[in-house]
């Protein structure tokens, strides 16, 4: 269950941890701000807590500069966190690390990239970027390097497979080369994949075959994905839980169908109404101020989305609101539920 250690046992907490693949407690990334007079830091995510369950995939919502993106980078080893806890498969991450090494937690914990484009290197073969990882991890000798090239070309959709191994990244399409790097990243076994915001640079007309894609692994190999979105629609056709972020916070997360269909945060109504919806007129806008969105401090106080709620009040300025469960698998912080 998403971040409800705050109001469960001791024991409940432990149960939870043991089962999940990955665990994260309050993590924390603050970034230097580069000010060349003073020293000055901007918090990109804040006392973050959630558990992934082994073939269960879990949406992070939220618009451009909400921590999304940080930290997927902090779980992927890019960065390093600030502060907080990340636990996987039960052993706190540096300790698995130290036992096992990097290169092992990498393949066990694999990424897929915005751009697929930039994630592919333009100079080599779609078959060098397959075989690549599958040698230095180890997945497969020499000899049967080619046969399990195609074997995964032919499960993400890339046919025929012997044409398409010859290509380069230029040659194929947006989707096409997504898919690519899909099949990169299963190529290695792993047992997390993170994938950060996976079409939103697609066209409309493939991004529901990427998304049945992922769907299919998570189903048949047993995957878990964090699956980064700006896009609660899409959040709700794929993932099983999902976590709302502003500014670095979660602000709402709970099983999808609750989040997405009864959001109860303003800031996840303000997400949802932006929505298309054929028929019945579409949404109705909701009434938001206009304010700026916050550069959030470890000094900052209140809730972070103040500046831009219409229920906000003076509160809502001092204090940061406690974690309120609405149901069994549905929280929310906000000082008017």
């Amino acid at each position: 269950m998403l971040n409800s250690t705050v109001s469960r046992a001791p024991s409940s907490e432990e149960n939870r941890v043991s089962s999940a693949v990955l665990s994260v407690r309050h993590l924390v990334k603050d970034f230097a701000l580069g000010h060349a007079l003073k020293s000055e830091t901007m918090r990109a995510v804040n006392d973050v807590s959630f558990d992934l369950n082994r073939g269960e995939a879990l949406a992070i919502v939220g618009e451009s500069g909400s921590g999304k993106s940080t930290g997927a980078r902090i779980l992927s080893r890019i960065y390093r966190q600030t502060s907080g806890e990340v636990r996987f498969k039960g052993q706190l991450l540096e300790d698995f690390i130290a036992k096992h090494g990097e290169l092992e937690y990498a393949r066990q914990v694999q990424m897929i990239f915005q751009d697929p484009f930039g994630s592919l290197n333009p100079v080599h073969t779609i078959y060098h970027h397959i075989a690549r990882p599958l040698l230095i991890h180890g997945r497969a000798n020499k000899a049967d390097v080619p046969a399990k090239v195609y074997q995964l070309l032919e499960l993400v959709g890339l046919t025929p497979v012997a044409e398409t191994a010859e290509k380069y990244p230029h040659e194929l399409s947006g989707g096409q080369r997504q898919r690519v790097a899909i099949a990169r990243a299963i190529a290695v076994d792993p047992e997390v994949i993170l994938a950060d915001e996976p079409i939103s640079m697609l066209d409309v007309s493939v991004r529901l075959g990427i998304l049945n894609l992922m769907s299919d692994l998570k189903d048949k190999m047993g995957i878990s994905f964090m699956y980064i979105t700006h896009d609660i629609a899409t959040a709700r056709y794929f993932a099983e839980k999902t976590a709302v972020m502003y500014v670095g916070h979660m602000v709402e997360w709970g099983d999808s169908d609750s989040v997405t269909q009864t959001p109860q945060h303003p800031y996840s109504q303000l997400l949802l109404s932006a929505v298309p919806k054929v028929g019945n007129g579409g949404r109705r806008a909701l009434a938001v101020k206009k304010g700026e969105i916050p550069l959030w401090h470890a000094e900052s106080v209140g809730c972070p989305f103040v500046g831009r709620c219409p229920r906000a009040t003076s509160t809502c300025q001092e204090t940061m609101p406690d974690v309120t469960q609405l149901s069994e698998t549905h929280f929310a912080r906000c000082h008017h539920l």
